[in-house]
């Protein structure tokens, strides 16, 4: 079965609503790996509009499973990855004015950039995952600028709802998946992702993690986050 990352960024968000301390997404993280989840993920905007640089300080303390920090490409948020040296960067297509990431980071038309990023993250000992649409020319451009990891952007397959077109969706992440395994990458999975169309994903051969958040916290506010998070892990079995 895929491993669960869990991001938490949806925590920060309802935190910022008021500007005020809770909830707390250090104590949210907590809550998820005392759960079962494998790696705790969040995105550190440039626009800081939900996590704080000292949230990813304290989560790096505490978090003993895996950080994955979400990221732009931009020179400021490059720094602040190196120094904090999270077990793993997401490089992701950042704009200011989308409610959430819109679509995989273009590293085919980025090459030289994103390679020089992976390569100065690399050099920190930082694992590196591209974020991208499953498709062969990003997943081979990925390969080209010396990443190991690539996470497919699953948001076409969410959205498709149901039928003909999901199906579609779900059999182009498949043939992505196959392609990518085949160059030695390691692949992962995300966005959109939730309780009713996660298991379908989740049965990609090789798919090694799945990461998901909004849907995660939308479930505990009626169940709790520790029971939110082991509904996931069993729906992903």
């Amino acid at each position: 079965m895929p491993k669960l990352g869990v991001n938490i960024d949806h925590v920060a968000t309802l935190r910022e609503a008021r500007k005020t301390y809770m909830p707390d997404p250090i104590a949210a993280a907590g809550i998820c790996i005392e759960a079962g989840c494998h790696s705790i993920v969040c995105h550190l905007r440039e626009d800081r509009r939900h996590i704080k640089d000292a949230d990813v300080v304290t989560l790096r303390k505490i978090v003993r499973t895996k950080l994955n920090l979400e990221m732009s490409v931009a020179k400021e948020i490059v720094n602040i990855a190196c120094r904090i040296k999270p077990d793993q960067a997401t490089l992701v297509p950042e704009r200011r004015q989308e409610i959430t990431t819109e679509g995989g980071l273009d590293v085919k038309k980025n090459l030289k950039k994103v390679a020089g990023v992976v390569e100065r993250l690399q050099d920190k000992g930082i694992a590196v995952s591209l974020f991208i649409n499953p498709t062969l020319s990003q997943i081979d451009a990925s390969f080209k600028s010396g990443a190991t990891i690539i996470e497919f952007h699953t948001g076409e397959y969410a959205n498709a709802g149901s039928g003909s077109a999901q199906k579609r969706s779900l059999e182009a992440l498949r043939r992505a998946a196959k392609h990518a395994l085949s160059l030695g990458l390691e692949v992962n999975a995300g966005h959109g992702l939730n309780y009713e169309n996660a298991t379908d994903v989740a049965l990609i051969e090789g798919l090694n993690e799945l990461n998901i958040g909004h849907s995660i916290i939308s479930r505990a506010v009626f169940v709790g986050l520790s029971a939110a998070v082991r509904e996931m892990l069993e729906l992903i079995k």
